[in-house]
């Protein structure tokens, strides 16, 4: 007979993003993993995101995880760290209008981490679209977002979350200005804001700073310079005219992905994109 803690192992849900997050990967899933090599030494990922790429993989304990956007890596790391004291604090929340806007009206810097951590998914799961958005003083604020019967504390998912992350390097971080310590043999996937592909489809306000042609400019330098290291170096991004005269040289895939992100419902559905390799 198999031994509980098999039967546990064998029982483990496989990890799903747990918060909503604009261009998430879990429909190019299958693309984005073929263009990974069969083995790696360590796996980076500087633009974490809803995280559907690295709870993919096989292999995550020898994972290197960083954000930019400090509230989402100290959920994560909540997770890891304090998954009962997350999922109490979960379990007090309601999804109602008054309740959101009274939370959203706290700062997260006056709560304990594990609650601000809560403050942050529920947030995510009742408001508007799924849409993490902040203003030019970092302050979140996406409206309430009607729906049925939300899922705000979803114990399975985080429970196989906290598990998925346990041994890995979490930390806040801007890859442009701290670099990243990659060696040969290593495997890093970029997920940047997206370039836009017109004037007015821009959303690249996930912090304060944004991400513009500047910052796009320069993670293709660092995209050359870790391939030109033997980094294996695989990005997603818009697929456009400055996107690909960046990586010209590169392979380049054209995906199509449905995004909802558009306020009117005709413009939404397939969207041509790009997946860049070094190899």
């Amino acid at each position: 007979m198999a031994s509980t803690a098999t039967q546990q192992q064998a029982w483990t849900p496989q990890p799903k993003p747990f918060l909503k997050w604009a261009g998430g990967k879990t429909q190019l899933l299958s693309h984005i993993l073929a263009r990974f090599p069969d083995k790696f030494r360590r796996y980076h990922e500087p633009f974490l995101g809803g995280g559907a790429v690295f709870f993919a993989l096989d292999r995550r304990h020898t994972a290197h995880l960083s954000d930019v956007n400090s509230a989402l890596i100290h959920t994560y790391q909540a997770i890891r760290d304090d998954l009962p004291g997350l999922l109490k604090a979960l379990r007090k929340h309601q999804a109602s209008e008054e309740h959101y806007y009274y939370v959203r009206s706290i700062a997260p810097a006056s709560l304990a981490p594990t609650r601000a951590a809560a403050r942050t998914i529920f947030l995510n799961r009742t408001c508007f679209n799924g849409l993490y958005r902040v203003n030019r003083k970092g302050e979140f604020n996406v409206p309430f977002g009607r729906y049925s019967n939300p899922k705000i504390c979803n114990e399975e998912n985080l429970a196989a979350v906290s598990e998925a992350l346990q041994g890995v390097k979490l930390r806040v971080a801007d890859v442009l200005k701290d670099g990243l310590k990659a060696r040969a043999g290593d495997l890093v996937y970029f997920d940047p804001p997206y370039h836009p592909v017109s004037p007015t489809a821009s959303f690249t306000s996930y912090t304060a700073k944004g991400f513009g042609p500047e910052q796009q400019e320069q993670l293709a330098e660092l995209f050359a310079a870790l391939a030109a290291k033997g980094v294996h170096v695989v990005l997603s991004n818009s697929d456009t005219p400055f996107v690909r005269k960046l990586f010209k040289g590169f392979r380049i895939e054209q995906v199509f992905a449905r995004r909802a992100i558009n306020s009117r419902a005709d413009r939404r559905g397939p969207v041509s994109e790009v997946l860049v390799s070094s190899t």
